[in-house]
């Protein structure tokens, strides 16, 4: 009688103890399991250029974990500083208003005469500037293959009947600033656009 009583407390008592094991392993897997679901952010659409940026071109992605600084939500008048490779995500640094200059670079403001002409250029364009100083005299080139930060809007206020050109932000080195400066107070100043043809 004594036998079969501890055969059967035996088995009990394996049975307990893989019954316990079994409560672990799920404990343990509850505690270790990632909660709720992967961090949405925005990533491109397709590959991306300087620019205004249209919330068309990009959709959302889970990723675990997000990079430092995803961009969730695009608000408006937001500017594409630097390109985008589609299916990057979008982050603050890639936005101008984040985007910071090399060393050695300023931001410097310069007024095109052509509004026309400026009007081809969009935040990443590459320009040479053109001083002409006196009519039949050559323009002097200054500001080599410089980038457009930005284009500033105008003031609601500003009147479209003047001949004032357009605004534009470059990133040039100090001495380009300088020579813009002068340049701006004494000539016309005009533009090429570099093309990248692939």
């Amino acid at each position: 009688m004594i036998q079969p009583w501890l055969s059967r407390h035996g088995r009990r008592r394996r049975l307990v103890a893989a019954a316990l094991a079994a409560v672990s392993v799920i404990a343990a897997f509850v505690a270790t399991r990632p909660t709720g679901s992967a961090p949405t952010v925005l990533v491109a659409a397709r590959d991306l250029s300087p620019g205004p940026l249209d919330p068309a071109d990009f959709h959302p992605a889970a990723l675990t974990p997000p990079p430092a600084g995803a961009v969730r939500t695009i608000p408006a008048g937001q500017t594409l500083a630097t390109p985008i490779r589609k299916g990057e995500p979008l982050t603050d640094v890639r936005l101008l208003a984040s985007y910071r200059l090399p060393p050695g670079l300023v931001a410097t403001p310069v007024r095109i005469a052509d509004a026309a002409a400026a009007a081809l250029l969009s935040p990443g364009s590459t320009i040479t500037l053109l001083a002409a100083y006196e009519q039949g005299v050559p323009a002097r080139q200054l500001a080599q293959d410089t980038t457009v930060l930005s284009i500033p809007k105008p003031p609601s206020t500003a009147s479209h009947d003047t001949d004032d050109g357009t605004l534009i932000v470059l990133a040039t080195t100090p001495t380009q600033a300088a020579d813009l400066a002068t340049a701006q107070a004494h000539a016309r100043l005009s533009l090429t656009i570099r093309t990248n043809l692939q």
